[in-house]
């Protein structure tokens, strides 16, 4: 780290985790054989790519040169198999550009990669710890391996938060504007609008998964539009304070809803030194909800090169639909 001329640290950020050691119960039967994180989407790109590619690709474009993916037991060796296997599979196919370019990226990918093992499934904070000794004294990207990041703007989403926390020193997370019905889902953030920053927050407080009750009495936000609260993007720059907390929770057994949670860790982290929340311009698709594959592959086509095409087609099936009509073969 170093100081910019108003005194405030500059966070480098080099390093990214990727948490992936859940098998996730909604892609069952086919997440028995093949990790979630594997399982296929279209990118932005019109290329075919596993879930992990699309989010380590995000990290890589914000400037980060190393992931550490925190897996299950026995997982690296799948992991590391199966990216050999897919650049080999397109090797083979040298007579396509696009073959030849994905080949590349994979074997790059493959050579970013560390890993660190959660032994047991003790929850999500649990999970982010297993990684300390990669993260080490270095601030680094934490991302979800069941979310995808659709940016509205140029910048990625991970670089938007980068650019925050290099700006401010400190740690910063990314949040969304969230509607009620759905923050059970989600770390859920109360904080006050920075007045020069409309879309930054100084948090205050953070429930994991509240219920409305508690959301509409603790966790109201001044500013949201009715009925939303700030919930988690599934984006996090951590710094080293962090894993320093979460040090603690796991020493001690602190747990919450029955696990070690990242969001108890975060909260304390508010009571002691600045942190922030960031409003960030663009979209999280949560992979693991009803639908939640269907809804990021739709965003990743409309992000895409083909917007125009694949639109034509969604209407034309919308109106197909409607008016009880087969697609033409």
């Amino acid at each position: 780290m170093s100081r910019n001329g108003k005194g405030k640290r500059l966070v480098q950020v080099t390093r990214a985790v990727i948490t992936a050691a859940g098998r996730g119960a909604r892609q069952y039967p086919v997440a028995d054989t093949v990790q979630k994180a594997m399982l296929p989407l279209v990118d932005r790109d019109g290329m075919t790519k596993p879930v992990l590619q699309i989010i380590a690709e995000e990290a890589i474009e914000s400037g980060i040169e190393e992931i550490c993916v925190v897996c299950a037991p026995g997982d690296e060796a799948v992991y590391r198999q199966q990216f050999r296997n897919y650049a080999a599979m397109l090797q083979t196919s040298k007579q396509f550009e696009w073959a030849e370019e994905q080949a590349h990226r994979f074997v790059d990918l493959e050579q970013r990669l560390r890993f660190a093992v959660q032994e047991e499934p003790e929850g999500y904070g649990h999970a982010v710890w297993c990684a300390r000794s990669f993260a080490g004294d270095q601030p680094c990207l934490l991302l979800l391996s069941d979310h995808v990041y659709v940016s509205s703007e140029a910048r990625r989403c991970a670089r938007q938060l980068i650019d925050l926390a290099a700006a401010e020193g400190c740690a910063v997370s990314a949040v969304q504007a969230t509607r009620e019905h759905l923050i059970h889902q989600y770390g859920t953030v109360a904080g006050r609008r920075m007045p020069e920053h409309p879309e930054v927050y100084v948090v205050d407080e953070i429930i994991e998964k509240p219920n409305p009750t508690l959301a509409e009495l603790r966790l109201q936000v001044p500013g949201l539009r009715a009925g939303h609260f700030l919930c988690f993007f599934g984006m996090h720059l951590l710094t080293p304070a962090v894993f320093e907390l979460l040090d603690e929770l796991v020493r001690d057994d602190v747990r919450e809803l029955g696990s070690i949670q990242l969001t108890t860790a975060l909260n304390r982290l508010a009571g002691r030194e600045r942190y922030l929340a960031l409003e960030t311009r663009g979209s999280r698709f949560n992979l693991g909800v009803k639908f939640g594959m269907v809804e990021a592959q739709i965003a990743l086509a409309l992000a895409g090169s083909d917007r125009d095409r694949i639109l034509a087609l969604l209407l034309d099936s919308v109106v197909r639909v409607e008016q009880g009509r087969p697609r033409p073969a």
